[in-house]
């Protein structure tokens, strides 16, 4: 029999659970000790079901996750003492540690989390290095977006229609390695950091302030050993971690985007718009011109703006108004700027001056073209309307954004260019400007407007995407 104490630890994890999310565990669990071949009795004593790290490759690695993550997530449950026996020596898994593992990784706060990950991180006991963290950072990213692929919960994204996701993975990873902060709060860099042992109240500190590490493990845990992934859940921080991606089925088109960048910047959205992304302008489909991109930009509420220079640097910012065209700022302070490559960032409004966004066309008096954050002629990020050319001028930082030089060179030419309108069209969209044949039958727009389409006969001719699935 268990100890007393440890059976109401145990008993204590499995009430977190519901009773529907208990058989689920159950059922998991049952499935993997059944292929150790553990149940039977020996001696007339009934043996424990346990599971061996062989019966985890064998479900698992196969084909939802990589196999260093498997042996991750082994390692995190054999970390799991239970008192009064040696179970960190054993090589099998009980029931209880599956149950604990579990309860803390899917339920816990920072503090229950913390030992199993440093166990994630390093198999021995004790600090570990920038290297060990970076590494398991890079599997755990790798693996979100595998098991995401594998179990088609991309949600019209894939590993086609997106950059290579390989770079968006270290990216991502230096990202969240940047928040590592030491116990008297400096931040170490580059080869330092790899150096640099990290005790484990530091590494706490780390999973508290940077919530997509205990994201990312849920989507690992849940998706990939395929548990309580289908039962309405009470961490919503999943449902929005990849929007669904309309208007690029059939296109061909590769976006500037890899899966990871998208989660980040996905992240940083208003809550309200995180679980939608269309495309309105691509300068591949739609042409190397300015007023193409004005005329499917304007007036379709919050977008993003993304493009690259000729020299491969991918950044962009997040406009949280629709765009007019005036001679004056408009936006707010949900407004910012973004690097993909060669590094991912995000920078939000210094509160130093207003000038969020700009979008100037045909005028004489005032510049023509689209800017964000800073001023005329020293934007953050500026697109001339003599379209082409483009500067990000931030000495030493953009005023509005506090964002470096996001491009290669500070007046760059660019290669090419993308709008994603984000969240749901709001219901202005395509009333103002051009009169068209829709405005004379209201039967049509109306059927438009259920379609979630805009007010542009063009709209008539474009595929409709609200049935995206993802193949």
């Amino acid at each position: 029999k268990m100890g007393n104490a440890e059976s109401n630890a145990y008993r204590n994890h499995l009430s977190r659970f519901l009773p529907e999310e208990q058989s689920d565990i159950d059922g998991v669990f049952d499935t993997l000790s059944g292929s150790s071949g553990s149940a039977g009795a020996k001696d007339g004593k009934a043996t424990k079901k346990t599971v061996t790290l062989a019966a985890l490759q064998a479900e698992y690695t196969r084909e939802p996750l990589p196999e260093q993550m498997t042996l991750r997530l082994y390692n995190g449950m054999k970390s799991i003492d239970l008192t009064g026996k040696s179970s960190g020596l054993s090589e099998q898994i009980a029931k209880e540690q599956f149950v604990i593992f579990m309860s803390n990784l899917l339920k816990g706060n920072a503090d229950e989390k913390i030992t199993i990950i440093m166990r994630m991180i390093s198999k021995t006991e004790g600090p570990v290095n920038g290297k060990q963290i970076q590494e398991f950072t890079e599997d755990l990213i790798m693996s979100v977006v595998h098991v995401l692929s594998y179990r088609k919960e991309m949600k019209g994204w894939n590993l086609e229609n997106t950059r290579d996701s390989a770079s968006g993975v270290k990216a991502l990873a230096s990202q969240l390695l940047s928040e590592l902060k030491l116990a008297d709060g400096t931040k170490p860099v580059g080869p330092q950091l790899m150096e640099t042992n990290f005790d484990q109240s530091v590494i706490e500190d780390w999973v508290y302030r940077v919530p997509q590490i205990s994201i990312f493990l849920s989507v690992v845990i849940r998706q990939g050993l395929h548990v309580l992934h289908s039962l309405p859940d009470q961490t919503k921080d999943i449902v929005n971690l990849v929007p669904a991606c309309k208007g690029i089925k059939g296109r061909g088109l590769v976006s500037l985007f890899d899966i990871p960048s998208i989660i980040y910047i996905n992240s940083h959205l208003p809550a309200e718009l995180q679980h939608k992304w269309r495309l309105l302008f691509s300068s591949g489909i739609h042409g190397e011109s300015f007023s193409q991109l004005c005329g499917h930009i304007v007036n379709k509420g919050p977008c993003i703006v993304v493009l690259k220079d000729l020299d491969g640097y991918i950044f962009g910012g997040f406009a949280s108004h629709s765009w007019e065209v005036k001679p004056q700022f408009q936006g707010d302070n949900r407004c910012f700027l973004f690097s993909v490559f060669p590094s991912l960032a995000v920078y939000t409004y210094t509160g130093y001056n207003d000038h969020y966004m700009y979008l100037n066309h045909g005028q004489q008096t005032m510049p023509n073209g689209l800017g964000m954050g800073g001023q005329h002629g020293y934007f953050g990020l500026w697109i001339d309307g003599d379209y082409g050319k483009g500067h990000s001028k931030a000495k030493p930082r953009c005023t509005t954004y506090n964002s470096p030089q996001l491009s290669a060179k500070e007046d760059f030419t660019l290669d090419v260019m993308e709008v994603w309108a984000v969240g749901d069209l709001p219901e202005s969209a395509g009333t103002k400007g051009k009169k068209s044949i829709l405005d004379v039958d209201p039967e049509a727009q109306a059927l438009l407007e259920m379609t979630g389409k805009s007010r542009q006969s063009e709209g008539l001719r474009e595929p409709i995407e609200e049935d995206d699935d993802d193949n």
